[in-house]
């Protein structure tokens, strides 16, 4: 549907008003692309063309000096959280749209309705829900580490797997984080805090019986919980590595030979 541009009732652009000069580097950036490239997506307006997505589109048109444009209607009235749900299913699809951004726009409509779950958020998203998980989890982190995530400081990935860790431990893994560590090495760090806080078991041969009739067998010296995992883990990675290629039967044996070299 096209529509004259000056007939959308726009509303306030709370961008302007915050940064005026990076949004107007924004609007004359988006209007190169919109000459060059066309508008590739229109504007979203309800019936009754009150504008629900795409200020910066519409100024962008502006300065070229258009009159029309497509839109795309919705139905129904506008309210705060259809307006923000369509406003972040547009921003999820930007490249530059930074995680602590998409983070605030997800806490945002959820502290708008109090009684969605992370799930129910994903759906009106159309979004993954253990996406939403992540994206909204650094809210259970300390006050330094919301601070640091949201200040750009730490990534997405190790924000999470800090925030995992009880409270008291997690200050000492945002300094790990802040320092360079990888997410690996943040988790890794807090299942040895967790494996220090609990009398130590060990065993020098562990059996885990499995769905289906299977089981795992795992031998060493003295294996407490830590060693079990980094050898699940270790051997999982190898075995995807594998499986491409090899039957199972050769890769025991592989894996046999390349323990014997590294005696």
């Amino acid at each position: 549907m096209k529509v004259k541009i000056k007939d959308i009732k726009r509303g306030q652009n709370d961008r302007l008003a915050d940064s005026p000069a990076l949004e107007e580097a924004a609007i004359r950036t988006l209007a190169e692309s919109i000459r060059s490239e066309g508008l590739l997506q229109p504007p979203v307006v309800t019936e009754d063309l009150e504008l629900g997505a795409g200020f910066r589109r519409l100024a962008a048109m502006d300065l070229l000096g258009w009159t029309e444009c497509e839109v795309r209607v919705i139905p129904g009235p506008l309210t705060e959280t259809k307006k923000r749900i369509i406003r972040l299913t547009e921003n999820l699809q930007r490249a530059d749209l930074t995680a602590p951004e998409k983070s605030l726009s997800m806490v945002g409509l959820l502290e708008l309705n109090p009684g969605w779950t992370n799930k129910e958020l994903a759906v009106h998203l159309h979004f993954d829900p253990s996406s939403v998980t992540r994206y909204v989890a650094y809210r259970n982190g300390t006050p330094e580490v919301q601070k640091a995530y949201l200040a750009g400081q730490i990534d997405l990935t190790r924000m999470y797997a800090i925030v995992k860790l009880p409270q008291e431990k997690q200050n000492g893994a945002l300094a790990l984080a802040l320092a360079g560590a990888s997410r690996d090495a943040i988790e890794q760090s807090g299942r040895k805090a967790r494996a220090a806080s609990t009398p130590t078991v060990r065993m020098s041969k562990v059996k885990i019986a499995m769905p289906q009739g299977a089981s795992v067998v795992v031998s060493g010296p003295e294996l407490n919980m830590t060693d079990l995992v980094e050898l699940l883990n270790e051997t999982l990675k190898q075995a995807r590595r594998a499986a491409e290629q090899f039957d199972v039967k050769t890769w025991v044996r592989m894996m046999a030979d390349k323990a014997r070299a590294a005696k």
